[in-house]
């Protein structure tokens, strides 16, 4: 099946389990850790802003992307920073385009909201192609050293101004899951 932007929708509360399968299917030894993150970020949205969308189809979810805030240690103040993570699409669906689909939705979501930038860590090969770019060389600092410096990217948006720069704190759910810099290589 083909990724279709009409198949992506606001997570719904009856998706929770739907999408606790699709992590451990999509991160096999490391979904446990992205189930717990998740269940930690997602109160947050509602809290602090964020989204959260599933890509389904045939009562099937098939993907899901996470948008939640984190912090921007900026030289004039601290500002609500957006982080993608996680996106996760079943094995059975990859290559499709539904990755890309969930993204681009949720850079929508995040434009439309009049948020600045989206950062992300994950592999530059496939996240370049949606927009993001290294964010060090943009003035943005990584959490933490065990992100690589080609993971750490960011996607500027209308609202963005040259002032929003500095060190990304993750939310806590991110440190206290040890989620941080979680994979040895740059993948998603």
């Amino acid at each position: 099946m083909h990724a279709d932007a009409s198949l992506i929708r606001p997570e719904h509360p009856g998706d929770l389990e739907a999408i606790r399968r699709l992590h451990l299917s999509a991160f096999r030894d490391h979904g446990r850790v992205v189930n717990a993150l998740v269940g930690d970020l997602r109160p947050t949205i509602a809290e602090l802003g964020g989204s959260s969308f599933v890509a389904a189809a045939a009562g099937e979810i098939q993907g899901h992307v996470m948008v939640t805030m984190s912090l921007l240690d900026t030289a004039r103040r601290l500002l609500p920073a957006p982080v993608l993570s996680p996106l996760a699409v079943a094995p059975e669906h990859q290559g499709a385009g539904l990755g890309a689909s969930l993204v681009q939705h949720a850079l929508r979501s995040a434009s439309e909201a009049d948020w600045p930038f989206v950062i992300l860590e994950g592999d530059p090969g496939y996240y370049a192609r949606l927009g993001f770019r290294p964010a060090g060389g943009l003035g943005f600092r990584r959490p933490s050293l065990r992100i690589p410096d080609a993971a750490f990217q960011v996607v500027l948006l209308p609202a963005y101004e040259p002032w929003m720069t500095g060190t990304l704190v993750y939310a806590w759910p991110f440190w206290a899951h040890d989620a941080v810099g979680l994979r040895t290589d740059a993948s998603a």
